[in-house]
Order: C-alpha cells, then structure tokens, then sequence
C-alpha cells in the first residue's frame, strides 16, 4: 500500500512539473526561453511520473527506470540541437534581454540571419 501512495505522490509531482513546464513554453518571450522550460520541466516531470508508474506497479519497474533513463539521456541534447540550430539561423533574442552571452562565444551572429563583416 505505502509503494502506491509513493507512486501516486511521484506521480502528481511529476503532473506538476509538466504544467508548469507547458506554462513555461506558453509565457516565455523568446525560442531560448522557450527551450529552456520545455527541457528542465519537462524532463523532471517525465521521470518523475514514469518512475511513479514503475513504483506503484513493481512489475514496470525496469522498463520505467529504462524509459526515464532514455528521457534523461536525450531530451536535454535534442534541447541543444534545437538551440545551436536556432543560434545559426540567426534567431533573435528577446528585444528586453539584458545579457547576451551567445555574443561572447559566437561574435558572427549578428541575431537577424546574416553575419557581420569582418
């Protein structure tokens, strides 16, 4: 009885975690925004809601640690994919953004699709 309760608990806080990470996309001003809630939120909500099936029924447990180990492996390095592709296609920040550190590493993109002379 107490595996189910751990497992329901697992569960709801994973819920939560995926809402708050669906917010995160639908309030965030900019794709690198956007990026970031869409993978933190999301990657802890999923394992937290497949690790919380894996305990409240025993018998799934490989195959939830398997799939969450899965998540944890790739959903932050499709994140990076989609961020890199996004810098070298020139897509602009958030006209309020105080700091642009992608500057500093990427001195050529200029945010509009073109770079800048050298």
């Amino acid at each position: 009885m107490t595996a189910a309760i751990l497992g329901g608990v697992l569960m709801a806080v994973g819920c939560i975690f995926l809402l708050l990470g669906g917010l995160g996309i639908l309030r965030f001003p900019d794709v690198y925004n956007r990026l970031q809630a869409g993978t933190k939120c999301t990657t802890l909500g999923a394992v937290c809601t497949i690790v919380g099936v894996g305990v409240a029924e025993p018998t799934w447990i490989f195959k939830a640690v398997l799939i969450a180990v899965f998540i944890l492996l790739t959903n932050p390095i499709s994140a990076h994919a989609l961020a890199r592709a996004s810098l070298k296609s020139g897509v602009p920040l958030w006209e309020k953004t105080v700091v642009d550190r992608r500057r500093d590493l990427h001195p050529e993109a200029t945010g509009d699709g073109t770079e800048e002379s050298r």
